[in-house]
């Protein structure tokens, strides 16, 4: 069972909603939206192309670090044409699990709405922080 948490940040929830309903056209695009530790939102959309591209969540974490908000709580992704709250993909679970491994994640299920820790999404995952961190040791002299 994945854990979850009682809280759901709804404030995140209508700023990636906002977005959608006023920036986004043509393509299916999908908006993320975090809560920086010291309480800012940060707010981002895919760069959505047939060849692919970064996902809002990905976006997210750019446009933090260049607000300077280099720790971030929680995150939630909604869809646009009122798809609502979407979880990651594997990528994106991958990436905000080494970036930010005590991050909280909302994310929609048919009994509504829950939070969960980043770690319940990506279980028994591959830790990239290790794997360098093992890197750096066998190189020392």
């Amino acid at each position: 069972m994945t854990p979850q948490t009682d809280r759901v940040d709804h404030e995140l929830i209508e700023a990636a909603a906002h977005v959608a309903a006023t920036r986004c056209r043509g393509d299916n695009h999908t908006m993320a939206a975090a809560r920086a530790r010291d309480g800012r939102i940060v707010t981002g959309v895919n760069a959505y192309h047939f060849t692919g591209g970064p996902c809002a969540e990905l976006v997210v974490i750019g446009a933090a670090a260049a607000q300077g908000a280099y720790e971030l709580d929680t995150i939630v992704a909604v869809g646009d044409r009122d798809r609502g709250v979407v979880p990651p993909c594997g990528r994106c679970r991958q990436v905000l699990l080494d970036y930010f491994p005590a991050l909280d994640v909302i994310v929609g299920t048919s009994d509504g709405l829950r939070t969960v820790p980043i770690t319940g999404l990506l279980p028994e995952s591959y830790i990239w922080s290790d794997h360098q961190l093992d890197a750096a040791h066998s190189a020392q002299p």
